[in-house]
Protein backbone atom coordinates (compact mmCIF):
# COMPACT_ATOMS: atom_id res chain seq x y z
CA UNK A 1 0.00 0.00 0.00
CA UNK A 2 1.28 3.06 -0.75
CA UNK A 3 0.76 6.13 1.05
CA UNK A 4 0.32 9.72 -0.73
CA UNK A 5 -0.51 12.80 1.14
CA UNK A 6 -1.40 16.53 0.12
CA UNK A 7 1.91 17.50 1.70
CA UNK A 8 3.55 16.04 -1.04
CA UNK A 9 2.34 18.95 -3.46
CA UNK A 10 3.29 21.66 -0.76
CA UNK A 11 6.77 20.51 -0.86
CA UNK A 12 7.40 20.48 -4.55
CA UNK A 13 5.80 24.11 -4.39
CA UNK A 14 7.76 25.34 -2.50
CA UNK A 15 11.20 24.13 -3.68
CA UNK A 16 10.35 24.75 -7.87
CA UNK A 17 7.98 28.06 -7.89
CA UNK A 18 10.44 30.29 -6.17
CA UNK A 19 12.96 29.17 -9.76
CA UNK A 20 9.74 29.45 -12.13
CA UNK A 21 9.33 32.52 -10.57
CA UNK A 22 12.75 33.77 -10.66
CA UNK A 23 13.43 32.95 -14.31
CA UNK A 24 10.56 34.70 -15.51
CA UNK A 25 11.14 37.44 -13.37
CA UNK A 26 13.00 40.57 -15.61
CA UNK A 27 14.59 41.87 -12.48
CA UNK A 28 16.66 38.37 -11.74
CA UNK A 29 18.89 40.08 -14.76
CA UNK A 30 20.11 42.59 -13.30
CA UNK A 31 20.79 40.98 -9.98
CA UNK A 32 22.74 38.36 -11.83
CA UNK A 33 24.43 40.77 -13.30
CA UNK A 34 25.75 42.62 -10.14
CA UNK A 35 26.26 39.07 -8.74
CA UNK A 36 28.42 38.13 -11.46
CA UNK A 37 30.42 41.28 -11.84
CA UNK A 38 31.36 41.21 -8.06
CA UNK A 39 32.50 37.22 -8.20
CA UNK A 40 34.69 37.74 -11.34
CA UNK A 41 36.40 40.60 -9.33
CA UNK A 42 36.75 38.70 -6.35
CA UNK A 43 38.16 35.98 -8.03
CA UNK A 44 40.45 38.25 -10.61
CA UNK A 45 42.04 39.91 -7.34
CA UNK A 46 42.48 36.54 -5.22
CA UNK A 47 45.53 35.07 -5.15
CA UNK A 48 46.70 32.75 -7.52
CA UNK A 49 44.18 33.94 -9.81
CA UNK A 50 45.80 33.83 -13.63
CA UNK A 51 43.86 30.96 -14.52
CA UNK A 52 40.71 33.10 -14.42
CA UNK A 53 41.98 35.97 -15.89
CA UNK A 54 43.92 34.40 -18.59
CA UNK A 55 41.15 31.64 -19.44
CA UNK A 56 39.05 34.40 -21.34
CA UNK A 57 42.19 35.67 -23.30
CA UNK A 58 42.73 32.12 -24.34
CA UNK A 59 43.85 31.49 -27.81
CA UNK A 60 41.59 29.06 -29.39
CA UNK A 61 43.06 26.62 -31.95
CA UNK A 62 41.74 26.74 -35.37
CA UNK A 63 40.59 30.45 -35.36
CA UNK A 64 43.36 31.84 -37.90
CA UNK A 65 41.78 29.75 -40.99
CA UNK A 66 38.18 31.66 -41.39
CA UNK A 67 39.51 34.78 -39.38
CA UNK A 68 36.70 33.74 -36.43
CA UNK A 69 37.23 35.29 -32.60
CA UNK A 70 40.38 34.00 -30.80
CA UNK A 71 39.34 33.68 -27.39
CA UNK A 72 36.46 33.21 -25.33
CA UNK A 73 36.24 36.82 -23.99
CA UNK A 74 35.77 37.61 -28.10
CA UNK A 75 33.79 34.89 -28.81
CA UNK A 76 31.13 36.52 -26.01
CA UNK A 77 31.23 39.96 -26.91
CA UNK A 78 30.98 39.50 -30.66
CA UNK A 79 29.24 36.42 -31.01
CA UNK A 80 26.83 35.51 -28.21
CA UNK A 81 25.70 38.94 -27.52
CA UNK A 82 24.77 39.51 -30.92
CA UNK A 83 21.22 37.66 -29.53
CA UNK A 84 21.16 40.13 -26.65
CA UNK A 85 21.20 42.59 -29.87
CA UNK A 86 18.34 40.70 -31.52
CA UNK A 87 16.47 40.45 -28.57
CA UNK A 88 16.58 44.23 -28.08
CA UNK A 89 16.04 44.71 -31.92
CA UNK A 90 12.76 43.02 -31.41
CA UNK A 91 11.70 44.59 -28.74
CA UNK A 92 12.69 48.37 -30.92
CA UNK A 93 10.58 47.19 -33.66
CA UNK A 94 7.82 45.99 -31.77
CA UNK A 95 7.49 49.75 -29.99
CA UNK A 96 8.08 51.30 -32.99
CA UNK A 97 5.32 49.63 -35.28
CA UNK A 98 2.27 50.12 -32.93
CA UNK A 99 3.89 51.02 -29.45
CA UNK A 100 6.14 53.68 -26.81
CA UNK A 101 8.06 54.81 -30.29
CA UNK A 102 4.94 54.44 -32.76
CA UNK A 103 4.83 58.25 -33.42
CA UNK A 104 7.72 60.24 -35.08
CA UNK A 105 7.87 62.80 -31.96
CA UNK A 106 8.47 59.80 -29.27
CA UNK A 107 10.66 58.17 -32.42
CA UNK A 108 13.10 61.22 -32.58
CA UNK A 109 13.60 61.92 -28.63
CA UNK A 110 15.97 58.63 -28.35
CA UNK A 111 18.39 59.75 -31.01
CA UNK A 112 18.45 63.23 -29.32
CA UNK A 113 19.15 62.12 -26.27
CA UNK A 114 21.44 59.68 -27.41
CA UNK A 115 23.13 62.74 -28.74
CA UNK A 116 23.30 65.02 -25.67
CA UNK A 117 24.06 61.54 -23.60
CA UNK A 118 27.44 60.86 -26.11
CA UNK A 119 28.68 65.05 -26.58
CA UNK A 120 28.27 66.02 -22.81
CA UNK A 121 30.56 63.22 -21.92
CA UNK A 122 33.43 63.97 -24.54
CA UNK A 123 33.12 67.60 -23.80
CA UNK A 124 33.75 66.74 -20.14
CA UNK A 125 36.30 64.27 -20.72
CA UNK A 126 38.59 66.94 -23.27
CA UNK A 127 38.12 69.58 -20.51
CA UNK A 128 40.29 67.47 -18.17
CA UNK A 129 42.35 66.11 -20.91
CA UNK A 130 42.58 69.43 -23.30
CA UNK A 131 46.62 70.00 -22.99
CA UNK A 132 47.53 66.31 -22.43
CA UNK A 133 48.71 63.21 -24.25
CA UNK A 134 45.57 61.44 -23.22
CA UNK A 135 43.24 63.48 -25.70
CA UNK A 136 41.92 61.16 -27.58
CA UNK A 137 40.33 59.12 -25.04
CA UNK A 138 37.60 61.38 -25.14
CA UNK A 139 35.19 58.59 -26.90
CA UNK A 140 35.44 56.67 -24.07
CA UNK A 141 32.81 57.70 -21.80
CA UNK A 142 30.29 58.16 -24.41
CA UNK A 143 28.79 54.85 -24.60
CA UNK A 144 25.96 53.28 -22.83
CA UNK A 145 25.79 49.60 -22.12
CA UNK A 146 22.65 48.19 -22.80
CA UNK A 147 22.75 44.83 -20.68
CA UNK A 148 23.70 46.80 -16.99
CA UNK A 149 21.60 49.76 -17.51
CA UNK A 150 18.51 47.89 -18.65
CA UNK A 151 19.18 45.08 -16.77
CA UNK A 152 19.37 47.75 -13.47
CA UNK A 153 16.39 49.14 -14.70
CA UNK A 154 14.45 46.18 -14.28
CA UNK A 155 15.60 46.39 -10.60
CA UNK A 156 13.47 49.50 -9.70
CA UNK A 157 10.04 47.90 -10.89
CA UNK A 158 7.02 50.03 -10.89
CA UNK A 159 9.53 53.61 -10.39
CA UNK A 160 10.50 52.69 -13.93
CA UNK A 161 7.40 53.07 -16.11
CA UNK A 162 7.88 50.79 -19.14
CA UNK A 163 7.75 53.70 -21.60
CA UNK A 164 11.12 54.89 -19.74
CA UNK A 165 12.53 51.64 -20.25
CA UNK A 166 11.98 51.80 -24.10
CA UNK A 167 13.51 55.12 -24.22
CA UNK A 168 16.28 53.66 -22.43
CA UNK A 169 16.82 50.52 -24.71
CA UNK A 170 16.29 52.33 -28.09
CA UNK A 171 18.80 55.41 -26.55
CA UNK A 172 21.46 52.78 -25.63
CA UNK A 173 21.32 50.69 -29.03
CA UNK A 174 21.11 54.43 -30.71
CA UNK A 175 24.17 55.31 -28.50
CA UNK A 176 26.25 52.26 -29.25
CA UNK A 177 25.53 52.60 -33.06
CA UNK A 178 27.12 56.04 -32.39
CA UNK A 179 30.01 54.54 -30.32
CA UNK A 180 30.61 52.00 -33.97
CA UNK A 181 31.04 55.67 -35.84
CA UNK A 182 32.97 57.52 -33.64
CA UNK A 183 35.30 53.99 -33.37
CA UNK A 184 35.38 54.09 -37.33
CA UNK A 185 35.74 57.81 -37.35
CA UNK A 186 38.63 58.62 -34.92
CA UNK A 187 40.42 55.51 -33.83
CA UNK A 188 41.31 53.61 -36.91
CA UNK A 189 38.89 51.26 -37.37
CA UNK A 190 39.44 49.81 -40.82
CA UNK A 191 36.77 49.21 -42.57
CA UNK A 192 36.58 46.02 -44.96
CA UNK A 193 34.40 47.78 -48.18
CA UNK A 194 33.87 44.35 -50.10
CA UNK A 195 32.72 42.91 -46.61
CA UNK A 196 30.69 45.53 -45.89
CA UNK A 197 29.09 45.41 -49.45
CA UNK A 198 28.58 41.59 -48.74
CA UNK A 199 26.64 42.20 -45.35
CA UNK A 200 24.65 44.77 -47.34
CA UNK A 201 23.72 42.17 -49.92
CA UNK A 202 22.84 39.28 -47.45
CA UNK A 203 20.82 41.73 -45.69
CA UNK A 204 19.03 42.96 -49.12
CA UNK A 205 18.29 38.71 -48.81
CA UNK A 206 16.64 38.80 -45.62
CA UNK A 207 14.81 41.70 -46.29
CA UNK A 208 13.62 39.85 -49.67
CA UNK A 209 12.96 36.69 -47.92
CA UNK A 210 10.37 38.89 -45.73
CA UNK A 211 8.67 40.82 -48.24
CA UNK A 212 7.82 37.07 -50.18
CA UNK A 213 7.00 36.10 -47.15
CA UNK A 214 9.24 32.77 -46.81
CA UNK A 215 8.35 30.76 -44.19
CA UNK A 216 10.46 31.42 -41.38
CA UNK A 217 13.47 28.38 -41.31
CA UNK A 218 16.52 27.48 -41.85
CA UNK A 219 17.31 29.89 -44.37
CA UNK A 220 16.53 32.68 -42.18
CA UNK A 221 19.21 31.30 -39.84
CA UNK A 222 21.92 30.86 -42.74
CA UNK A 223 21.07 34.40 -44.06
CA UNK A 224 21.68 36.16 -40.08
CA UNK A 225 24.67 33.86 -39.49
CA UNK A 226 26.14 34.86 -42.81
CA UNK A 227 25.44 38.62 -41.78
CA UNK A 228 27.03 38.47 -38.68
CA UNK A 229 30.30 36.44 -40.54
CA UNK A 230 30.16 39.36 -42.84
CA UNK A 231 29.91 42.06 -40.43
CA UNK A 232 33.20 40.75 -38.90
CA UNK A 233 35.32 40.15 -41.35
CA UNK A 234 34.14 44.09 -42.55
CA UNK A 235 35.37 45.68 -39.09
CA UNK A 236 32.29 47.18 -38.28
CA UNK A 237 31.20 45.77 -34.69
CA UNK A 238 29.31 42.28 -35.51
CA UNK A 239 27.03 41.94 -33.15
CA UNK A 240 25.05 45.27 -34.81
CA UNK A 241 23.46 42.08 -36.65
CA UNK A 242 21.21 41.13 -34.32
CA UNK A 243 19.39 44.38 -34.46
CA UNK A 244 19.55 44.27 -38.23
CA UNK A 245 18.19 40.64 -38.11
CA UNK A 246 15.18 41.64 -36.03
CA UNK A 247 14.66 44.54 -38.11
CA UNK A 248 14.46 42.31 -41.02
CA UNK A 249 11.73 39.75 -39.57
CA UNK A 250 8.23 39.82 -40.16
CA UNK A 251 6.23 41.35 -36.60
CA UNK A 252 4.44 38.16 -36.56
CA UNK A 253 7.71 35.82 -35.88
CA UNK A 254 8.84 38.06 -33.22
CA UNK A 255 7.06 36.59 -30.55
CA UNK A 256 8.41 32.85 -31.42
CA UNK A 257 12.38 33.96 -31.74
CA UNK A 258 11.68 35.91 -28.50
CA UNK A 259 10.25 33.39 -26.80
CA UNK A 260 13.63 31.12 -28.05
CA UNK A 261 15.69 33.19 -27.28
CA UNK A 262 14.65 35.38 -24.25
CA UNK A 263 16.07 32.49 -21.40
CA UNK A 264 19.21 31.87 -22.82
CA UNK A 265 20.31 35.33 -23.35
CA UNK A 266 18.73 36.44 -19.96
CA UNK A 267 20.56 33.42 -18.00
CA UNK A 268 23.43 32.28 -19.76
CA UNK A 269 24.79 35.23 -22.04
CA UNK A 270 24.47 38.22 -20.02
CA UNK A 271 25.65 36.72 -17.13
CA UNK A 272 28.73 35.38 -18.83
CA UNK A 273 29.08 38.56 -20.31
CA UNK A 274 29.45 40.22 -16.92
CA UNK A 275 32.22 37.47 -15.48
CA UNK A 276 34.42 37.77 -18.88
CA UNK A 277 34.49 41.58 -19.16
CA UNK A 278 34.62 42.29 -15.40
CA UNK A 279 38.00 39.82 -15.24
CA UNK A 280 39.97 43.03 -14.22
CA UNK A 281 43.40 43.41 -11.71
CA UNK A 282 42.64 46.40 -9.41
CA UNK A 283 45.93 48.25 -9.27
CA UNK A 284 47.90 48.90 -5.95
CA UNK A 285 47.16 52.68 -6.09
CA UNK A 286 43.54 52.50 -7.17
CA UNK A 287 42.67 56.57 -5.37
CA UNK A 288 46.07 57.76 -6.98
CA UNK A 289 44.92 56.12 -10.51
CA UNK A 290 41.27 57.33 -10.43
CA UNK A 291 42.09 60.77 -9.27
CA UNK A 292 44.67 61.21 -12.75
CA UNK A 293 43.87 63.55 -15.45
CA UNK A 294 42.57 60.06 -17.27
CA UNK A 295 40.58 58.64 -14.75
CA UNK A 296 38.27 61.76 -13.49
CA UNK A 297 37.48 62.70 -17.19
CA UNK A 298 35.61 58.98 -17.58
CA UNK A 299 33.78 59.32 -14.01
CA UNK A 300 32.38 62.77 -14.52
CA UNK A 301 32.03 61.98 -18.03
CA UNK A 302 29.77 59.05 -17.83
CA UNK A 303 28.26 60.11 -14.46
CA UNK A 304 27.85 63.77 -14.80
CA UNK A 305 27.77 64.05 -18.31
CA UNK A 306 25.22 61.75 -19.55
CA UNK A 307 22.48 62.59 -17.27
CA UNK A 308 22.92 66.16 -18.10
CA UNK A 309 23.10 65.74 -21.88
CA UNK A 310 20.46 63.26 -21.92
CA UNK A 311 18.06 65.60 -19.76
CA UNK A 312 19.07 69.06 -21.84
CA UNK A 313 18.57 68.00 -24.93
CA UNK A 314 15.37 66.21 -24.26
CA UNK A 315 14.05 69.30 -22.50
CA UNK A 316 14.78 71.30 -25.66
CA UNK A 317 13.22 69.17 -28.12
CA UNK A 318 10.42 68.81 -26.18
CA UNK A 319 10.39 72.86 -25.57
CA UNK A 320 10.78 72.93 -29.44
CA UNK A 321 7.50 70.49 -29.90
CA UNK A 322 9.90 68.32 -32.03
CA UNK A 323 9.60 65.69 -29.29
CA UNK A 324 7.06 63.97 -27.03
CA UNK A 325 7.71 62.14 -23.40
CA UNK A 326 6.91 58.47 -23.20
CA UNK A 327 3.68 57.91 -21.86
CA UNK A 328 3.36 58.19 -17.95
CA UNK A 329 6.82 59.68 -17.91
CA UNK A 330 7.71 62.89 -15.81
CA UNK A 331 10.58 65.10 -16.03
CA UNK A 332 12.38 63.88 -12.71
CA UNK A 333 12.39 60.08 -13.88
CA UNK A 334 13.74 60.75 -17.48
CA UNK A 335 16.76 62.49 -15.58
CA UNK A 336 17.31 59.68 -13.20
CA UNK A 337 16.99 57.71 -16.65
CA UNK A 338 19.83 59.40 -17.69
CA UNK A 339 21.96 58.08 -14.31
CA UNK A 340 21.44 54.67 -15.51
CA UNK A 341 22.70 55.76 -18.88
CA UNK A 342 26.39 56.39 -17.05
CA UNK A 343 26.97 52.77 -17.20
CA UNK A 344 29.07 52.52 -19.67
CA UNK A 345 30.93 48.91 -20.02
CA UNK A 346 31.12 46.74 -22.94
CA UNK A 347 32.12 49.79 -25.70
CA UNK A 348 33.88 51.83 -23.53
CA UNK A 349 36.16 49.36 -22.43
CA UNK A 350 36.27 48.07 -26.27
CA UNK A 351 37.12 51.86 -26.99
CA UNK A 352 39.75 52.01 -24.05
CA UNK A 353 41.82 49.56 -25.71
CA UNK A 354 42.12 51.29 -29.19
CA UNK A 355 42.97 54.87 -27.38
CA UNK A 356 45.61 53.15 -24.89
CA UNK A 357 46.11 49.85 -25.80
CA UNK A 358 47.56 47.32 -23.44
CA UNK A 359 49.07 49.58 -20.28
CA UNK A 360 49.11 51.78 -17.46
CA UNK A 361 46.19 54.25 -18.77
CA UNK A 362 44.22 51.34 -20.02
CA UNK A 363 43.81 49.96 -16.96
CA UNK A 364 43.41 53.67 -15.01
CA UNK A 365 40.29 53.79 -17.57
CA UNK A 366 38.97 50.37 -17.08
CA UNK A 367 38.73 50.58 -13.26
CA UNK A 368 37.20 54.12 -13.90
CA UNK A 369 34.36 52.62 -16.24
CA UNK A 370 33.82 49.85 -13.49
CA UNK A 371 33.93 52.75 -10.17
CA UNK A 372 31.20 54.79 -12.71
CA UNK A 373 29.10 51.69 -12.86
CA UNK A 374 28.94 51.76 -9.24
CA UNK A 375 28.44 55.46 -8.99
CA UNK A 376 25.45 55.41 -11.51
CA UNK A 377 23.81 52.34 -9.73
CA UNK A 378 23.80 54.24 -6.61
CA UNK A 379 23.00 57.54 -7.75
CA UNK A 380 20.02 56.15 -9.44
CA UNK A 381 18.97 54.07 -6.22
CA UNK A 382 19.21 57.13 -4.38
CA UNK A 383 17.37 59.68 -7.00
CA UNK A 384 14.35 56.76 -7.21
CA UNK A 385 14.13 56.52 -3.87
CA UNK A 386 13.90 60.64 -3.00
CA UNK A 387 11.28 61.07 -5.50
CA UNK A 388 8.86 58.26 -5.00
CA UNK A 389 9.21 58.94 -0.75
CA UNK A 390 9.74 54.64 -0.78
CA UNK A 391 12.56 52.69 -0.01
CA UNK A 392 14.35 50.99 -3.36
CA UNK A 393 14.64 47.36 -2.59
CA UNK A 394 15.26 43.99 -4.68
CA UNK A 395 11.63 42.27 -4.35
CA UNK A 396 11.73 39.00 -5.92
CA UNK A 397 8.29 37.76 -6.16
CA UNK A 398 7.29 35.47 -3.88
CA UNK A 399 4.07 33.21 -4.31
CA UNK A 400 1.10 32.75 -2.85
CA UNK A 401 0.42 29.24 -1.03
CA UNK A 402 -2.09 26.81 -2.12
CA UNK A 403 -4.65 26.49 0.12
CA UNK A 404 -3.72 23.18 2.45
CA UNK A 405 -6.19 20.40 1.02
CA UNK A 406 -6.72 17.75 2.86
CA UNK A 407 -5.23 14.39 3.71
CA UNK A 408 -5.46 11.48 1.23
CA UNK A 409 -5.10 7.80 1.61
CA UNK A 410 -5.20 5.97 -1.51
CA UNK A 411 -4.68 2.23 -1.93
CA UNK A 412 -2.53 0.91 -4.29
Amino acid sequence: MAILTAQAKPVRHRIFTPLRDFFNDSRSTGVLLIGCTLVSLVIANSTGSGWYTNGWKAQLPGHTALHLPATPLEWINNFLMAFFFLLAGMEIKRELLNGELSSFKKAILPFGAAFGGMLFPALIYTAFNLHTQHANGWGIPTATDIAFSVGIASLLGKRFPVGLKILLLALAIIDDLGAIVVIALFYGGHVQPIWLASAGVIYGALLLCNFLKVKLGLLQIILGFALWYALLQSGVEATISGVLFAFAMPVKHLALIEKFIHKPVNFFILPLFALANTAILLPTGLIQSLSTTVGMGIICGLVIGKPLGIFLVSRIMVACNIAHLPSNTKWKQLFGMGTLAGIGFTMSIFTTMLAFGEGEFSNISKISILVSVVCSLVASLIYFRAISGKPVTVAMPISQPEPQADMNLTAA
